[in-house]
């Protein structure tokens, strides 16, 4: 990453700071908490953290950091969403919305990355400790984590939990993520000058606005608002800031 795009990602992060803890990381501390414990200290997911590394690209923006952190995001709407049923089930959708957080971008570069990136799950979970109907709950919500509809009907709650869950953690990083570091890391990736990157901005900003509406889960429409709203923040003000520094700056 050039000097100029480290300079302006760490002026991300500094406004991103600025505006404090998302409302989502406050209200449903306690079930990030245990999804955070879980993630770090279940064997099926210790064990697919090694196992899928290879499979993720980090210079574009999608790779080892945004899985974890759609892993987590995950499994804490499971549990937000989750109050009134039993123990034992939402351990399991928990865990299975981690193993599809992890997994829902292994072909991230591939035309029709969402279907091909369930298809792939399945290979990889093969040999896993899990049944037949969780590969195939996994597989559903990464076949269905983009914001085109289902591809099918769920056909039960946990796969439309799991589904949904996955889904809402992944539009959670079109927050503040997206303009702190996603977006940087795709411009770097690309060798984008900093012209270029400027004229994404605008484009990168009404995506981001759009999708807080197609939020699926109660937890998720509460909560995505505001994530997105700072992320909003965040990418204004550097727009801004990029903006300035090409008036008395070659950009090109």
């Amino acid at each position: 990453m050039s000097n100029v795009l480290s300079g302006f990602k760490r002026e991300a992060r500094k406004i991103a700071s600025s505006l404090g803890a998302p409302k989502f990381y406050i209200a449903c501390a306690a079930d990030y908490d245990i999804s955070h414990e879980h993630f770090f200290d279940n064997p099926i997911i210790f064990r697919l953290r090694e196992d899928v590394i290879p499979f993720l690209y980090d210079d574009y923006g999608h790779g080892i950091e945004h899985s974890k952190n759609v892993a987590i995001d995950a499994g804490a709407i499971v549990l937000a969403e989750s109050k009134e049923q039993d123990r034992e089930g939402v351990r399991r959708m928990v865990l299975l919305a981690q193993v599809a957080g992890l997994l829902h971008d292994v072909c991230r570069l591939d035309l029709d990355h969402a279907r091909h990136s369930a298809e792939t799950s399945r290979r990889i979970l093969a040999s896993y400790p899990l049944s037949d109907e969780d590969r195939d709950i996994v597989a559903y919500a990464i076949a269905n984590h983009e914001n085109t509809g289902p591809v099918e009907p769920a056909g039960d709650q946990i796969r439309q939990t799991v589904s949904d869950a996955l889904h809402d953690a992944d539009v959670f990083r079109w927050g503040p993520d997206h303009f702190v570091t996603t977006l940087w890391e795709i411009c770097d990736y690309q060798d984008w000058p900093i012209s270029a990157t400027i004229e994404r901005f605008p484009t990168a900003m009404e995506r981001a606005a759009a999708r807080a509406a197609g939020l699926r889960t109660a937890t998720g429409r509460t909560y995505g608002p505001d994530l997105m709203e700072r992320g909003l923040i965040v990418g204004r003000r550097m727009y801004a800031l990029m903006r300035e520094y090409c008036e008395t700056h070659p950009c090109d």
